[in-house]
């Protein structure tokens, strides 16, 4: 329900502003502007809404929250007309376009504030009518910086009389502004509380069908990876049948392990030993997935707790400029998530580490994902991960965080199970490709070495920061 032309009227009638200074202006999300006026011996909450089905304008008592990120708009009137004197304050005609003249420093300005569904705007003016900038910019409409807006000209052109209206009986007691306050907070438009338990179901739904998602492949995950022991004892048995014909895609022999006969399936391309060093390293990845896929298992649990307590806690927000303020941060963070990275990332004490555990993945961390002032890290004499820090302005990297990244490029390294051993770092700008060598292959330059041991505990906090910010 939008205000009709009769109930912009009453609604302004009720206010003396006339005089009064604009002291604040807060604009909580694309559609709406709260502007405080000061006339001694109070202030007045002036709301404006152009959003569709709700468009209106008001007095509101109740607390607007500032937005997440300064708004474009928002920060436009503070510079222009923050702290100015209202001149004026009507509704032009029957057009349901309500003016506002503010003067400062000797410049006038009009605000105007086209309250149609569907059709919103706000738009600021200079004392010409030529549009300095709008809420939402429509270039076709002129509605755009340099163009010119002067809704006086279309009153009295002849479009016939004035619908019919009359002004609603609204439920509550008070002032016509007080009444459309709590009506609009209660059961109408985009912030009520009625559209905003929809919007949070919606919102709740759509997060905890992504995590139950992400649990169900993980949980296929950690199956495949239930018994690993299993591939080693299979390349013990292929190490004790190393003159076997391996042609026939299957070896059978008997299995000491659990008593009986077995065969077991094998690359007909492929000698018994090359076989039986295949499921060795089929052992060694599902050893240390099965680690890391508990570990996100764990985090995409926590994740759905997180998700029931934010639920919990925008049901029971009075507040409805809160709630949908935060719906909106919510929507707009995740549009501006930063593209995805190959690999592994983790957040470490405020610090992202990003992890490629193959050649590809190397190779595109260092063509899209890095600058020069990243740092690298690297096994020293073993193929495996390249590890990188991203870099802080004016920052330089903790000896800690060092150690950090240069046991995960340990750890994930043909090195592993030695323990122990060195690690290359150095920053990205020290990088040259090998020429004509394969995939993600530098040569370092001004390179530092660091003693790295595969420390439990640290790789046990590591592995739990995969994936999830620790902020």
């Amino acid at each position: 329900m939008s205000l009709n032309w009769k109930e912009i009227d009453l609604a302004l009638s009720e206010l003396d502003l006339v005089g009064a200074q604009l002291q604040r202006v807060v604009q909580p999300t694309w559609d709406t502007l709260a502007l405080s006026f000061y006339k001694p011996p109070a202030s007045v909450e002036l709301l404006v809404c152009v959003s569709h089905g709700a468009c209106r304008i008001h007095a509101t008592t109740r607390p607007v929250p500032k937005p997440e990120k300064p708004q474009r708009f928002q920060e436009l009137l503070r510079s222009r007309v923050r702290n100015g004197r209202l001149l004026s304050i009507s509704q032009l005609g029957t057009d349901r376009v309500v003016r506002l003249e503010l003067v400062l420093g000797g410049d006038l300005f009009r605000l105007y504030a086209r309250l149609w569904s569907g059709a919103g705007n706000v738009i600021l003016c200079d004392s010409k009518g030529t549009v300095i900038d709008a809420l939402a910019r429509k270039p076709g409409k002129g509605e755009t910086a340099g163009g010119i807006y002067a809704p006086e000209e279309a009153l009295g052109s002849g479009k016939g009389p004035p619908r019919e209206f009359s002004v609603r009986e609204l439920p509550g007691e008070g002032s016509f502004n007080e009444r459309v306050d709590a009506w609009y907070s209660d059961r109408a438009g985009a912030h009520s509380r009625d559209a905003l338990a929809e919007r949070i179901a919606d919102w709740y739904a759509s997060r905890r069908a992504a995590i139950e998602g992400r649990l169900a492949d993980l949980a296929k995950r950690a199956e495949a990876y239930a018994n690993p022991e299993r591939y080693r004892e299979l390349g013990d048995l292929l190490m004790a049948a190393l003159e076997t014909d391996t042609s026939s895609g299957f070896v059978d022999t008997e299995d000491f392990s659990i008593g009986g006969p077995v065969s077991i399936a094998v690359d007909p391309g492929k000698s018994a030993l090359e076989n039986a060093r295949a499921y060795y390293e089929r052992y060694r990845k599902a050893a240390s997935g099965a680690g890391e896929v508990a570990a996100e298992i764990e985090a995409a649990k926590r994740s759905l707790e997180e998700l029931d307590a934010s639920r919990t806690r925008l049901e029971a927000e009075e507040n409805p400029f809160k709630v949908r303020a935060e719906l909106e941060r919510r929507r707009v963070a995740s549009s501006e998530k930063p593209r995805a990275t190959p690999g592994l990332s983790l957040v470490r004490n405020g610090w992202t580490l990003l992890v490629g555990r193959s050649a590809k993945e190397n190779d595109e961390l260092l063509r899209r994902h890095v600058r020069g002032n990243d740092a690298w890290l690297h096994a020293r004499d073993w193929s495996g991960a390249y590890v990188f820090i991203k870099a802080k302005p004016g920052k330089s990297f903790p000896l800690e965080l060092l150690l950090d990244a240069a046991a995960l490029a340990l750890y994930y390294s043909k090195g592993r199970n030695a323990g122990l051993g060195d690690v290359y770092w150095t920053f990205v700008k020290y990088l040259r490709r090998a020429k004509d060598g394969p995939k993600g292959l530098v040569i370092p330059m001004q390179e530092k070495n660091l003693r790295a041991a595969l420390d439990e505990s640290r790789l046990r906090e590591l592995r739990t920061l995969i994936g999830r910010d620790d902020a």
